[in-house]
């Protein structure tokens, strides 16, 4: 009969207990592509979206990034898209006070990261079909949707290549900042309320090689139930978030390591 260990760490299906791993398990993404574009949007409208006890920081900026996940070691070597909406935001905890990125919402097209983010570190992780990005007439487009309904087109258009010096000014500029947070929220099986609902923190080492830096828009969609009844609610909350002011985007290419022995994945208090 299978036990559980209680010092042990579960996905499930748990009764199967955890692959076994040759080694401390690598959390490596070797090869990623990556379009960021950030904008200015109304305090207030955003910060309607932020759990308490998070705050909207000094500027209500939300970044939407796509990237290419290629060469996973979690996945032995295979990789999957995503695009990713964060909330500039600051966590103030009765113990932590972080400053940071609060995720929004994360579409992915591929299941497996979207259930072992979900329930190990509250990333709120959702499904979509996210084609490779396109690249013409000197701009960068990528794009999700759901049922066969756009939710997201994005484009980066005119890039002008980013010397590495200016590449490490802006990583060591956002270095006090690398806090990606999130909130795992589980519900009770057949009652009312939360099993979990706790505030999370999974920082990441990241790591760019080649940049780039250009003009950025997005254009959301305004859905139906019909359309899409499991996501239309969120698609529709962030196009209404105005956009006051974009700012420089970003192309990148890199790497990243999602297990950071120093700065492990942990709940906010």
């Amino acid at each position: 009969m299978f036990e559980f260990d209680p010092n042990g760490r579960y996905a499930m299906p748990a009764h199967f207990a955890m692959p076994p791993f040759d080694g401390v398990p690598s959390l490596w993404y070797h090869d990623q592509l990556a379009m960021s574009v950030s904008f200015l949007t109304d305090r207030d409208r955003l910060a309607a979206h932020l759990p308490k006890p998070f705050e909207v920081a000094e500027e209500a900026i939300v970044t939407v990034m796509y990237v290419r996940n290629r060469k996973v070691d979690w996945l032995a070597g295979r990789g999957y898209n995503m695009i990713a909406v964060d909330a500039a935001a600051v966590f103030k905890g009765e113990v932590d006070q972080l400053e940071g990125r609060f995720t929004l919402v994360v579409w992915e097209n591929l299941a497996d990261p979207i259930l072992s983010g979900r329930e190990m570190t509250g990333i709120p992780k959702i499904f979509a079909d996210i084609p490779d990005h396109d690249v013409a007439d000197d701009a960068w487009r990528c794009s999700a949707s759901h049922f066969g309904n756009k939710i997201v087109d994005m484009q980066i258009a005119n890039p002008v290549a980013v010397t590495p010096e200016q590449i490490a000014a802006y990583l060591d500029a956002g270095k006090d900042k690398n806090n990606p947070m999130g909130w795992r929220y589980l519900p009770k099986v057949g009652a009312l309320g939360a099993a979990i609902s706790e505030p999370t923190l999974f920082p990441q080492e990241n790591h760019i090689t080649e940049a780039w830096s250009g003009e950025g828009s997005i254009d959301w969609q305004h859905l139906t139930w019909q359309q899409n009844p499991t996501q239309f609610h969120i698609v529709n909350a962030l196009a209404d978030l105005p956009i006051l002011e974009y700012r420089p985007a970003l192309i990148f290419q890199g790497s990243s390591n999602l297990l950071v022995p120093d700065h492990l994945s942990r709940v906010l208090r």
